[in-house]
């Protein structure tokens, strides 16, 4: 396996950043892995889907010995990079298709990953700014009204509880008269999401070793047995679960079948009295765009305000530094022109996050080889897949079967394969703008 792809984010993610200092500091083995470390139970990746598997395994195998290791500081990556947003109801390429049944088994698995993660936050006392404070959908134009009447449309098919806010009673929330109207519904959480998954590494089962910054550069299957290889070591073991996403097809599964894709956020400081008076609104709401290529919103319980939009094709998995100083001036458009009084409010952050997309809007969940196993593609809603999944397959790995496994494996198939290179960049540059220019409006 030569030049592999590693992970190689940035270093200017916000939730990360603002961490305190406890949290931000090693929470794993104190020594590289040297030699050849032996385990029941390998886990690759400690974003949501590695982080819930690995819990989940512990608990149901306390006499044997998990493994964790993560290439980057856990909590760095993607899992620590989204907007904290952990929605139930179907979102994105979940809401593709007239399956009634399929999206009912997607809010099941959803709600059940909301479940287990308030148990853990609960009973663990992570400090994350977890709260009920429900989702915001938003309109700018008459095309983002058109898709919030479509979602509405479907809550109503699916019975789940909504409120359209006309643009006044939207103002009192958000502080900004930018947005026609919103649907709100209220069974999202909210959370700062490098602060949980930095939390549930500090409270994993006494049976789980931990390694951060161990990237795995190769893995393979000798005579039953799975070896990792690290930069000094090895590590072997019965079975394996990859919480990689896009890098799974670094292992050489899931190759040309996932778009890499970009997205990026910028983060203010916190408002000060005068300023949070002046916004008008109030703290702790998460806003999504109507229209998927639009603008996500969220004004933080420590009142900063978070602004993600602009998309990047990313073969590579990363961004350079002007690309974000750019993008960095796009979100200081936005939110100007949502909070004309906050000009004098600066970003403290601007980072990007790869997340994974199928042609077909398909995930994957399940056994690629005997005993690896892996969720992957969750199509940019991974928050409530990763963990429920992560979940799943550790019951799945373990020989366990439940309703909820077979939801999962209802809801999951194969990404499609994609065009090679360089028809695929030139399609899928020229698919997000497009994207870009619909949506202008929007953004």
């Amino acid at each position: 396996m030569n030049n592999i792809k590693l992970p190689a984010d940035d270093n200017s993610c916000g939730w990360f950043e603002i961490l305190s200092p406890e949290y931000q500091q090693h929470m794993s083995e104190p020594n590289p892995i040297s030699g050849v470390e032996k385990t029941d139970w390998l886990v690759i990746g400690g974003g949501f889907v590695g982080m819930s598997a690995t819990h989940r395994l512990a608990e149901l195998n306390p006499e044997q010995r998990i493994v964790l290791v993560d290439a980057q500081k856990i909590g760095h990556g993607t899992s620590g990079r989204n907007s904290g947003f952990v929605i139930d109801l179907p979102h994105k390429s979940d809401l593709v298709g007239d399956d009634i049944e399929r999206k009912r088994k997607v809010i099941e698995l959803n709600r059940a990953a909301i479940q287990y993660l308030e148990d853990k936050i609960m009973r663990h006392g992570i400090e994350c700014q977890w709260s009920h404070a429900g989702k915001l959908q938003g309109a700018v134009s008459e095309r983002g009204v058109k898709f919030l009447e479509h979602f509405q449309r479907l809550l109503k098919e699916l019975g789940e509880p909504h409120e359209m806010l006309d643009q006044a009673s939207l103002r009192k929330v958000v502080g900004t008269q930018y947005y026609q109207q919103a649907l709100y519904t209220p069974g999202c959480p909210l959370m700062q999401p490098a602060a949980l998954i930095r939390g549930l590494l500090a409270h994993v089962p006494e049976n789980v070793s931990v390694w951060e910054e161990t990237p795995i550069l190769n893995l393979e299957r000798r005579n039953g047995t799975w070896v990792a290889q690290t930069a000094n070591g090895q590590v072997h073991a019965k079975n394996v679960i990859l919480g990689t996403n896009i890098y799974t097809e670094q292992f050489g599964h899931m190759k040309s079948r996932m778009l890499p894709i970009m997205t990026f956020a910028s983060m203010t400081r916190p408002l000060t009295d005068e300023e949070f008076s002046a916004y008008g609104g109030t703290a702790d709401w998460g806003l999504t765009p109507a229209d998927h290529a639009g603008t996500t919103l969220r004004m933080t319980q420590d009142r900063r305000l978070v602004v993600r939009n602009q998309y990047r094709f990313v073969p590579n998995y990363n961004s350079d530094l002007a690309t974000r100083e750019k993008i960095h001036v796009m979100h200081r458009e936005s939110l100007e022109a949502r909070y004309p009084m906050l000009k004098a409010v600066t970003f403290e952050h601007t980072w990007g996050g790869v997340l994974s997309l199928s042609s077909n809007s398909q995930a994957f969940f399940g056994e690629l080889e005997p005993g690896l196993f892996s969720s992957c593609c969750h199509n940019g809603v991974g928050v409530a897949r990763g963990t429920i999944s992560g979940k799943l397959l550790a019951e799945m790995a373990s020989g366990g079967d439940s309703k909820l496994q077979q939801n999962m494996q209802a809801v999951s198939g194969m990404p499609a394969r994609l065009p090679p290179e360089p028809f695929l960049g030139i399609g899928v540059r020229a698919r997000m703008a497009f994207a870009k220019w619909q949506s202008r409006s929007e953004v």
